[in-house]
């Protein structure tokens, strides 16, 4: 019986292309301004594909040429106007999300946050959000220096913490969580990956609140 959900946040808890999405086409034009990217006209859905991957993954798969120290100075920026964004109230979870915590955390499921995001991301939301009083762990990839996968984070918890656990998320990155042993995993239709990214997840949802009806 599982009794500890982890639940990935931007895209299955978060609906951060409000934020996102202005953050990135700011880097981007940084990179054209600095003749080194082309002037493009980003479609939401390019956009929001990078979302789920942490930086070091992003750039490698979005501009792999693109210098080091530019690849940090455009993350910087993207970091940087998320922040802002989240500050001037600008982001929004998605409608059932508060609600589906609180219900789950009334149920006794142990709740955990696990996101490929930085720590500062991490805390401002968990601010905002009063996340603290839903997730009894918050786990971020920048607490592994963007060095782990979503995997290896959880097998490093799970020898820790041997439980009956499920996963909730939009990515491949949380859907193969569930290669480990006994791991149940729910696929966000709604998110921000392709369909097929959901193949091998053991149920898919097409709302938040679609987890009354599993837990």
């Amino acid at each position: 019986m599982i009794d500890t959900i982890i639940f990935d946040y931007d895209g299955t808890l978060h609906d951060s292309s409000k934020i996102y999405i202005p953050a990135f086409k700011k880097a981007y034009q940084y990179l054209v301004e600095n003749r080194l990217a082309e002037q493009t006209h980003w479609k939401d859905e390019e956009i929001t594909q990078w979302l789920g991957y942490d930086k070091k993954q992003m750039w490698s798969t979005f501009m792999p040429g693109l210098d080091e120290n530019e690849q940090k100075k455009a993350s910087d920026i993207i970091g940087r106007e998320m922040l802002k964004s989240i500050l001037k109230g600008k982001a929004e979870l998605y409608e059932h999300s508060i609600e589906i915590l609180d219900y789950l955390k009334s149920k006794d499921y142990q709740l955990i946050f696990l996101s490929n995001c930085s720590i500062n991301y991490m805390e401002l939301h968990k601010k905002t959000f009063k996340l603290n009083q839903y997730f009894s762990k918050m786990i971020c990839s920048e607490q592994y220096d963007y060095k782990k996968s979503k995997k290896e984070i959880v097998e490093h918890y799970l020898a820790e913490n041997p439980a009956r656990y499920a996963i909730v998320g939009d990515r491949f990155q949380d859907i193969e969580v569930g290669q480990l042993e006994s791991i149940y995993t729910v696929g966000c239709n709604y998110g921000y990956g392709k369909a097929s990214e959901l193949d091998m997840a053991d149920i898919k949802i097409e709302d938040i609140s679609d987890l009354f009806q599993y837990f």
